[in-house]
C-alpha cells in the first residue's frame, strides 16, 4: 500500500489557506474546550490501581476522543496562523493505506519495523538511545557502546553540543558542521561494529530544517533506510521549518518518524486527557507529519519523566488505543527519572517496558536523569527495557498480569520520584576506551534482573 506520503502537497497547502486562528485562541477556545468534551462524553477515567489497565472499552473510548479531538480542533501552523482541518474520510482513507510494517535497514542489518498487537507474543522493535547531549569526544565510544548491544535493532545517537571545539548554534555555520560530525562519526560506529547498514535515526544535532538536508546523503550521511524525526509543538502545533522537514524525508526518500510528547498537567490536563491527545497525535503524525512511525513520550509537567504511576497509565492505554484500533506502528519512549548505574534507573526501565510491550507498543529506550543532563546515560538502561520487552513478548504475558508486575515495580521507586539520584556519567561507569560498562555496573545490573526474576519475569537467557 502506498501512504505514506498521503495527499502531501494537499495537506501542506491547508498551513497556507485553513481558517485564520491566533495561538491562545486555539488553545483557549478550541483545544481546551473540545478535550473536556470529548473526556466527557466517552466517560474516560483514570483508575491509579491499575497503571496497566485491560479494560478494552477504555481503550477503545480514548480511540474514538482522540480521533473526535483531532478532527475537530485540527492542527494549527503557528507561522501562517492557519488550521489544518482534516474529514473523517481523510482520516479513514490514511488508516487504511498504512501497511503496517516496514524494511528498515539495508543488508544483512535490515529489520522489519511493524506494528503490534495488545499482549502481541511478537517481540517489540527495539531502538536503543539516549536521548541526551554528550561531550564531543564521547560521540564515537558511546555510539559504539550502543551499537554493539545485541538486542538494538536501531540506534538514535546522542546530541553534540560543540563541533571541532565551537559551539553549535542552531541556524549558523557550527550547527551544519556539528550536523555533519554527527552523520559520519555515527556511520564510523555502525561500520566499527560490524553493523553498517542497521537502522540509523539521525541526527538529533540538527535543529533547524536547513542542517537536516544538509546530511541527506548515502555515502557518508542519513541514507533511504534510515529515519528522521519531525517534531511537533505543543499542543497540536507545527511550524513552517517543521513542515519543510516533512517535504525534504518525502522527497529524500527516507523514513520519517513522527515526534510528539503530550504533557500530563498542561493544557491537556491529566491522565485522561494525555492519553486522548497520544491518539491525536497519533493522527497528526500520519497525516501532518506523513511518517511512517509514531515515536511518543508523554512526560510528568513536574518531574520531565514518563514512569510515573500516572504516566505508565497513560502510556499502556494510549497504546491499546491506537493497536485495538489502527495498523499505525507507535513506539514508546522511555523518559527516566534517576540516572545511570542506579538500581532506581534499571527499575524504571523495566516498568516502562512492561506498560508498553504488553500494550502494544515497540521501545525506544531511554532517557535517563530526565533527558536533562549531559553525558548521563549508557546502554545498559536501553539493555534492560528491551531484555524486559523481549521477556514480557516471549511469556505471552497479559495485560492483568503485566499490571501485577509493574505494581511490584513501582513499590521499588515510586516513593523516590521527587528526588531521585543522578547517578554517574558515561565516563565513570562504562571503560571509554573499550566502549564497555564496569563491573561494577555490571553487578548492580545483574542483582536489579534477579530481583525482577524473582517477581516473575522470565528472562529468555
Amino acid at each position: 500500500m502506498p501512504a505514506p506520503p498521503y495527499k502531501m502537497w494537499e495537506i501542506l497547502e491547508r498551513a497556507r489557506t485553513g481558517a485564520f486562528c491566533e495561538d491562545d485562541a486555539f488553545i483557549m477556545e478550541r483545544f481546551m474546550p473540545r478535550m473536556k468534551e470529548v473526556i466527557e462524553k466517552h466517560g474516560i477515567e483514570y483508575d491509579p490501581s491499575t497503571p496497566v489497565p485491560s479494560d478494552d472499552n477504555l481503550a477503545d473510548a480514548i480511540w474514538q476522543a482522540g480521533l473526535e479531538l483531532f478532527l475537530q480542533v485540527g492542527v494549527l501552523c503557528v507561522d501562517t496562523h492557519r488550521i489544518m482541518a482534516f474529514d473523517e474520510a481523510e482520516v479513514k482513507e490514511a488508516l487504511y493505506l498504512t501497511p503496517g510494517e516496514y524494511l528498515v535497514g539495508a543488508g544483512k542489518d535490515a529489520r522489519y519495523l511493524r506494528c503490534r498487537e495488545v499482549e502481541d507474543a511478537r517481540p517489540p522493535f527495539v531502538i536503543f538511545s539516549p536521548d541526551i547531549s554528550c561531550d564531543e569526544e564521547l560521540f564515537l565510544p558511546m555510539c559504539i557502546a550502543y551499537l554493539k548491544e545485541p538486542l538494538a535493532e536501531g540506534f538514535c545517537a546522542p546530541i553534540l553540543e560543540e563541533s571541532m571545539g565551537l559551539k553549535i548554534k542552531a541556524k549558523t555555520p557550527t550547527e551544519l558542521a556539528g550536523s555533519m560530525e554527527h552523520a559520519m562519526s555515527l556511520r564510523q560506529a555502525a561500520k566499527l561494529v560490524g553493523r553498517p547498514g542497521i537502522f540509523l535515526v539521525a541526527a538529533g544535532t540538527a535543529e533547524s530544517d536547513t542542517a537536516q538536508i544538509s546530511i541527506s546523503h548515502s555515502d557518508w550521511g542519513v541514507r533511504t533506510t534510515d529515519s528522521r524525526l519531525v517534531g511537533g509543538l505543543t499542543e497540536l502545533k507545527i511550524d513552517n521549518a517543521l513542515l519543510n522537514r516533512v517535504a525534504h524525508y518525502q522527497q529524500f526518500g527516507c523514513f520519517t518518524g513522527s515526534l510528539t510528547g503530550p504533557i500530563y498537567g498542561g493544557y491537556a490536563g491529566r491522565a485522561e486527557g494525555t492519553a486522548v491527545l497520544q491518539v491525536a497525535y497519533h493522527l497528526m503524525g500520519l497525516l501532518v507529519h506523513q511518517a511512517h512511525y509514531q515515536m511518543n513520550f508523554p512526560f510528568h509537567i513536574h518531574y520531565t519523566s514518563g514512569t510515573t504511576r500516572e504516566l505508565l497509565w497513560v502510556v499502556s492505554a494510549s497504546h491499546q488505543a491506537v493497536a485495538r484500533n489502527s495498523r499505525l506502528i507507535s513506539v514508546s519512549n522511555g523518559f527516566l527519572n534517576a540516572g545511570p548505574a542506579t538500581e532506581m534507573v534499571l527499575y524504571e526501565a523495566a516498568a516502562h517496558s512492561l506498560a508498553s510491550t504488553v500494550s502494544g507498543a515497540n521501545l525506544w529506550e531511554a532517557a535517563p536523569a530526565r533527558n536533562k543532563h549531559k553525558n548521563r546515560a549508557t546502554p545498559l538502561e536501553a539493555r534492560m527495557a528491551a531484555e524486559v520487552g523481549h521477556a514480557c513478548a516471549r511469556m505471552e504475558l497479559t495485560r492483568d498480569g503485566a499490571n501485577e508486575l509493574v505494581q511490584k515495580i513501582l513499590s521499588k521507586y515510586e516513593d523516590r520520584i521527587a528526588d531521585a539520584p543522578l547517578g554517574s556519567e558515561f565516563q565513570e561507569c562504562y571503560d571509554v576506551a573499550k566502549a564497555v560498562p564496569t563491573q561494577e555496573y555490571l553487578d548492580l545490573y545483574a542483582r536489579v534482573k534477579d530481583d525482577l526474576g524473582a517477581m516473575g519475569i522470565q528472562f529468555p537467557y
